[in-house]
């Protein structure tokens, strides 16, 4: 670092020697010489540009965070990635579409829109109104996240769609092929999940929702794990997918709720009256809470366990990086230990895809169980 700030002033003052050597020109005129003092501007700013230290926040969450393109690899310079559809709705421009490569990463502004690269509104489509004011526009685009959601329910559609032409062709032919694949885990969600947590009579009723959205968990949480197109996206460790989910669990739960199931949260048997009636009804006000918190537990758990599988793979990186920044040989030393660990973290990720899918499932089916269940 030293000798690379040395260098730096070096070729500064060889720059105004050769000024002086020039004109014999005085120190005030040197100075005032646009050409000399651009010179050693852009030199500087080289330097600093060389030498800027690595910032691994930015570059782990740049990596699990969502995006307008879909980042493929960077060569020298060149960042090469997929271009996404961009589909905002303006105060002044109304429906505008065009592609995100218009925005040359964030370099460019197209039609009065820019990309944030950073500040309070990194990542997002900022727009300049006529007054010279800034809005964020309501925006549709298909991001990474949402392209990559959509190849997962194509390829979900595309599994269950043949597997089940296989079984209508031939319904009493043993399974074979990706039939044999997908049946002992569809058999695991029926016979392990739903019908332990829900009625034998009822259970049926529920395995559709079950069915898809373990699939779903599992084949995103897998995808997530790929480091080449189209994997690589982090959907299930994006709160706002992990919240629809739950979502859909809690409305239905809620639907289905039969009367003892809403007996049970207004008027608790068992339960002393004092606790379940004015003026101090605490047991009926913590069970409608628990309404409420159990969506968003299955919200918070998913997301944070794929999200922390993720930074801490990405961490181990960045450690390379920082190591390097301090001596190139010590980055090559911490590479091999990283690399261990990243390869362990895989593996044990590969583990977590199928344990968040099948928490995720097993909580949903004990929830409906609750909803469903007659009074004994």
């Amino acid at each position: 670092m030293l000798r690379k700030a040395l260098k730096s002033y070096i070729i500064s003052f060889l720059v105004i020697l050769g000024s002086l050597h020039k004109g014999f020109a005085s120190d005030q005129e040197i100075f005032n010489n646009p050409d000399t003092i651009t010179a050693i501007a852009e030199h500087h700013a080289e330097a600093d540009d060389h030498h800027k230290k690595f910032d691994p926040g930015t570059f782990i969450f740049d990596h699990i965070g969502d995006a307008h393109d879909w980042h493929l690899i960077d060569i020298g310079k060149t960042s090469i990635a997929i271009p996404l559809p961009v589909i905002l709705i303006s105060k002044e421009k109304g429906l505008v579409v065009f592609m995100s490569s218009k925005f040359h990463h964030g370099h460019e502004s197209y039609k009065g829109f820019y990309l944030h690269t950073d500040g309070e509104y990194k990542g997002k489509i900022v727009e300049t109104l006529n007054d010279g004011t800034e809005v964020v526009p309501f925006d549709l685009s298909i991001t990474k996240n949402v392209a990559a959601l959509l190849f997962s329910v194509a390829l979900i559609l595309f599994i269950f769609i043949k597997i089940g032409n296989a079984y209508k062709r031939n319904p009493l032919a043993p399974p074979k092929g990706l039939q044999s694949l997908m049946e002992p885990v569809i058999l695991f969600v029926r016979d392990e999940i739903a019908r332990p947590s829900i009625d034998e009579k009822k259970y049926e009723k529920f395995m559709p929702y079950l069915l898809t959205v373990f699939f779903f968990i599992l084949i995103n949480n897998l995808l997530g794990l790929v480091p080449i197109f189209p994997g690589g996206a982090n959907v299930t460790g994006n709160i706002a997918v992990t919240g629809v989910l739950a979502f859909f669990t809690f409305i239905i739960t809620t639907i289905n709720g039969n009367k003892n199931y809403w007996k049970h949260i207004i008027n608790m048997p068992g339960v002393p009256l004092w606790l379940k009636t004015p003026p101090l009804p605490i047991m009926p006000i913590v069970e409608l809470i628990g309404i409420f918190t159990k969506p968003l537990v299955l919200t918070i758990r998913l997301f944070a366990n794929i999200t922390a599988g993720h930074v801490i793979s990405m961490g181990f990186l960045a450690l390379i990086f920082l190591m390097a920044d301090i001596n190139k040989y010590l980055g090559l030393g911490v590479s091999v230990v990283s690399v261990l660990f990243i390869v362990f973290m895989i593996f044990l990720e590969l583990l977590v895809a199928f344990i968040q899918a099948y928490v995720f499932t097993f909580l949903s089916a004990l929830y409906f169980g609750m909803a469903v269940e007659e009074h004994h």
